[in-house]
């Protein structure tokens, strides 16, 4: 029987299947359900509820219940990666931490794998090798109108996937997003030749004819007929459920357009542009037209029209969002499309706190963003780009959207919408589009409108409208007299400082001068900044950076420097309108003073008692209860003393804040066993960020983190460099001497050529020196290096891994691409090389680990900077001036300000120096500064190196005096 996820008010057999043998956590079912709708002949059919109806749990739910044919695969675009794994982690408990694979690896196995479209691309050959081996029997494919393009790469791939799969599940809220032909490849995954070839559904239901654009002929599919019976087809094989029939205590969405004039000059070429439009559309449709490629020039004046509506429109959305933060209870997003627009609405908003979702921003850090927003009252408006943030992300904190821009289809559209106007949302919506008259907008919004009916026709069997009432324009009246913006050009940096170079190193040029309100005068207030510093520190390095503990053999010690509470309390104006607490998953009011001893329950047993009701001592214990951090999320899994999972996982931040939902009332209610959680939680949260992350990458079955810490130290195998980074060079000669080890033999290994060459048994080092070239003890591998890596065969051929040298899986085939994908046993290997020879790679993971806060004074120096980076060049010096990177050079500033580089705000430091042996390391010796905090550190190295440096040279002459004062 063929199971489809739908929304019922009533049980079916099926359900009664599905709640027998679902978690605790998915019971009861509430309206959501499943029920036979398939016949026996026919796959699950399709799911495109509403957006905001909780498709995802209940995707979940219809996936357990067959978890007797897993492995299951979950297709998801590559920004809801992480999301999913935290809603697999919190819904099926019974996951342990190895069981989900995100995908980052054709090696990679495991029960649930998450693999994001982005990694659907032409030349994912040995992915999908990988995957066909899997042979996944359950298939979830979220947002599945992404397959809606017949040519793309990734509809060719993820189809055949589909139709292999025993169960698949389609899910998404719009199905189509502007026109039936886009239903078709997603019919034909789950039900093949169904409704016949290609041609045969796009004449009968896309009105599909060949078009003549000038002298050209084309197959036109874009059309729509017989929307009738295609709907009454499609409700045989897809279940769509709208909000009017699920949630019905949902608050309202208003819709309201709110034109506006735009300025004199901008109107006139907005006119002239859309006059010239106009024109070419009727020579094309009198057939009239000289040109050779009447569609190209049509889509590039489109184009051109679009990219510049915005600009022209750009100064009356940023008065308009600044009308809207005079109202300080509410909360907004700003949609925009380009990134003109999206800078213009990011320098409306620089003043308040804010958060920014464009396609630049990693899908690991959006989430935290997102969160941010939801629970931050600081945080007042999310800037967001249409197509990276306006589906599969919950902003139901906001109670208004505000469309800068329009997009080309309704369906992105309605999805940005219901960003807000979802489960969870208390307040009425507000939607407000902003319509230049006599610009793009009117033909944009009219095109929306047809689209629309169209759509809606399809899907719910009636026409549906955009319908949006006009706004009063005696209340808007104040946009048609905005000035008109002008973006500021991007400056690029100068050649010396590309890549993000460090600022104020020795060596650099001197910088070119500045325009002259660039000038960053020497205030008052900057001089008593520099007072604060020097009665705190001194005149030198803070006590801390020359009073720490060495760092001893790739041990995991602690950092160099933690911020007392004196510090942290006097400069918490340095995060700006974003708070010091914000960067921490927990408040800093509430952190203990040091870490919390798992023996120290006496104390925790007073604080918990509270709560006791009298049936705790009916509930088991677990003594020595052993946690283990999620690689992915937040989650931390429990296990007794024996190791055995208890199929319950927690968030470190809701124990903090007494929520105990996600845990059984075996540990809830339990005295001893709730206490050991909390000294858990309470330990944990006093780990910097970066410990915290080498648990979770760890992955060790613990009793406290410190015990989990101390495992890895030990696992790890001792390691001590004075070169700074990884190079080829380095490889090759572990891989020479691994061969000559085994009684193997070499090959070079390169992306470009493939399949490796083999370079004969045991080579000797010149052959060595020619495949890799050493990029200096002190530099990144620089791109002049000859590509590819001297890998090492054993005896019988098996490729070692170019990191840990031990056998890479066996490859089915021979191919160039599988040659260079068997470089490295798994993916930690891999992680761990890169991390080790690439800058980049390596400051990435840093920032990823610790939010580019500064270890040492707490300046959110990456949030600055990117304010900096979307502020007006005539506000950077403000945003500056008030900093603790106000003391930098005069110079330095200036080219701060000219051109912001991320590398002039923070660095990523060497906890134990590379000089004394802490170089090629792995994230437990890496930390970030701000720039300012780095120059201090750096200054009082080199003062201690150059001491030791004359103590050992005076030692060759004659012996210390000290050595007679000693105790004998």
């Amino acid at each position: 029987v063929s199971l489809c996820v739908c929304v019922s008010p009533s049980l079916t057999p099926a359900t009664s299947m599905l709640v027998s043998s679902t978690p605790r956590l998915l019971k009861p079912p509430s309206p959501t359900c499943l029920r036979s709708t398939a016949p026996p002949s026919h796959p699950p059919t399709p799911f495109p509820p509403q957006m905001g109806l909780g498709k995802t749990i209940q995707a979940i739910a219809a996936a357990y219940a067959y978890r007797a044919e897993w492995p299951l695969l979950v297709v998801v675009p590559s920004s809801l990666r992480y999301p999913w794994v935290e809603e697999l982690e919190r819904w099926l408990p019974e996951l342990q931490p190895g069981d989900i694979n995100l995908v980052e690896s054709r090696s990679h196995t495991a029960k649930v794998t998450v693999l994001g479209y982005g990694l659907l691309t032409s030349d994912a050959r040995p992915l999908l090798e990988a995957l066909g081996r899997q042979r996944f029997s359950v298939v979830v494919v979220d947002e599945s109108h992404y397959m809606k393009t017949r040519n793309a790469a990734r509809t060719k791939i993820l189809a055949p996937i589909v139709q292999s799969a025993k169960r698949a599940f389609l899910l998404t809220g719009t199905p189509a997003l502007g026109r039936p032909e886009e239903l078709f490849m997603q019919i034909d995954a789950l039900y093949p030749k169904m409704f016949g070839t290609w041609t045969e559904y796009a004449k009968k239901y896309c009105n599909a004819h060949y078009r003549y654009f000038g002298r050209q002929r084309q197959w036109d599919s874009r059309g729509s007929s017989n929307l009738e019976d295609l709907h009454q087809r499609l409700n045989q094989i897809m279940i769509r459920r709208l909000k009017a029939q699920v949630l019905t205590q949902l608050p309202p969405k208003v819709r309201q357009r709110i034109p506006f004039d735009l300025p004199k000059d901008a109107a006139k070429e907005a006119s002239s542009c859309l006059e010239a439009w106009e024109r070419m559309m009727q020579g094309m449709r009198s057939g009239s037209t000289a040109s050779e490629n009447p569609s190209s020039e049509v889509m590039s004046l489109v184009t051109r029209m679009y990219k510049q509506t915005a600009i022209a429109k750009a100064g009356a959305v940023k008065d308009y969002i600044k009308m809207m933060l005079e109202t300080e209870q509410i909360k907004f997003l700003v949609f925009a499309h380009h990134l003109t627009m999206l800078q213009a609405c990011t320098e409306a908003v620089i003043e308040v706190g804010y958060i920014r979702i464009d396609g630049s921003v990693p899908s690991s850090e959006r989430a935290q963003l997102v969160r941010k927003f939801q629970t931050d009252p600081a945080i007042r408006v999310a800037v967001l780009s249409i197509q990276a943030a306006g589906q599969g992300l919950t902003f139901t904190a906001a109670s208004h959207v505000v469309f800068a821009e329009l997009y080309w289809n309704p369906g992105q559209v309605k999805q940005a919408e219901d960003r807000a106007h979802r489960i969870g949302q208390t307040s009425c919506v507000h939607v407000h589009y902003l319509i230049a008259k006599g610009s793009f907008d009117t033909v944009m919004w009219a095109m929306l409108n047809r689209k629309e009916t169209v759509t809606g026709s399809t899907l719910n069997g009636r026409k549906e409208y955009l319908t949006a009432e006009e706004g009063d324009k005696t209340k808007w009246d104040f946009l048609n007299f905005a000035s008109a913006w002008t973006p500021s050009e991007m400056v690029l940096p100068l050649p010396e400082r590309k890549g993000g170079a460090r600022g104020g190193q020795p060596g650099r040029a001197v910088l070119h001068t500045c325009t002259e309100y660039c000038r960053v005068a020497v205030s008052p207030w900057t001089r008593s900044l520099r007072a604060v510093r020097k009665d705190i520190f001194g005149s030198g390095c803070p006590p801390s950076c020359s009073t720490s503990a060495p760092y001893e053999g790739g041990a995991l010690g602690p950092q160099c420097f933690h911020p007392g509470k004196h510090w942290v309390k006097r400069h918490s104006f340095m995060f700006y309108q974003v708070p010091l607490q914000s960067l921490s998953p927990i408040p800093l009011a509430s952190l203990p003073e040091g870490p919390v001893e798992a023996q120290s329950g006496t104390q925790l047993v007073a604080e918990e008692d509270n709560g006791d009701d009298g049936v705790s001592s009916s509930l088991p214990l677990y003594p020595a209860l052993q946690f283990c951090a999620s690689r992915n999320t937040d989650r931390v899994f429990l296990y007794d003393k024996d190791g055995t999972p208890l199929n319950c996982n927690f968030v470190p931040l809701d124990i903090q804040l007494e929520n105990w939902d996600d845990l059984p009332e075996a540990i809830s209610k339990r005295r001893e066993n709730r206490i050991q959680v909390v000294c858990f939680v309470r330990d944990w949260i006093s780990l910097s960020a970066m410990k915290q992350r080498l648990l979770r990458r760890g992955g060790p079955l613990c009793r406290t983190p410190a015990l989990g810490l101390e495992a890895l130290a030990a696992a790890q195998r001792p390691h001590s460099s004075t070169k700074r980074y990884v190079g080829r060079e380095d490889v090759a000669q572990a891989s020479l001497a691994k061969a000559q080890q085994e009684g193997g033999s070499t090959r070079l290994v390169s992306k470009d050529k493939g399949k490796g060459a083999p370079q004969g048994k045991c080579p000797g080092a010149p052959q060595a020196e020619a495949s890799a070239e050493s990029p200096g003890p002190s530099s990144p591998p620089s791109s002049s290096d000859p590509p590819g890596y001297l890998q090492a065969l054993d005896g019988q051929g098996v490729p070692l891994c170019l990191h840990c040298q031990e056998p890479c899986p066996a490859s089915p085939d021979d191919s160039s691409a599988a040659t260079w994908d068997s470089r490295f046993c798994s993916h930690r290997c891999q992680e761990e090389l890169r991390l080790r020879s690439s800058q980049p790679h390596m400051r990435a993971r840093v920032l990823e680990a610790e939010g580019g806060a500064c270890q040492q004074c707490g300046l959110a120096a990456h949030q600055l900077y990117l304010r900096v980076r979307d502020a007006p060049p005539a506000q950077r010096k403000d945003l500056l001036e008030s900093t603790w990177l106000a003391q930098l050079p005069l110079k330095q500033l200036n080219e701060i300000i000219r051109a912001p580089v991320e590398g002039d705000f923070w660095q990523v430091d060497h906890i134990q120096p590379v000089y004394s042996g802490g170089g090629q390391c792995s994230l437990d010796n890496l930390q970030t500064l701000c720039t300012v905090c780095h120059r201090m550190r750096t200054s009082q190295q080199c003062k201690e190196r150059s001491r030791a440096k004359k103590d050992q040279a005076a030692s060759k002459v004659a012996s210390s005096i000290t050595r007679f004062f000693s105790k004998k």
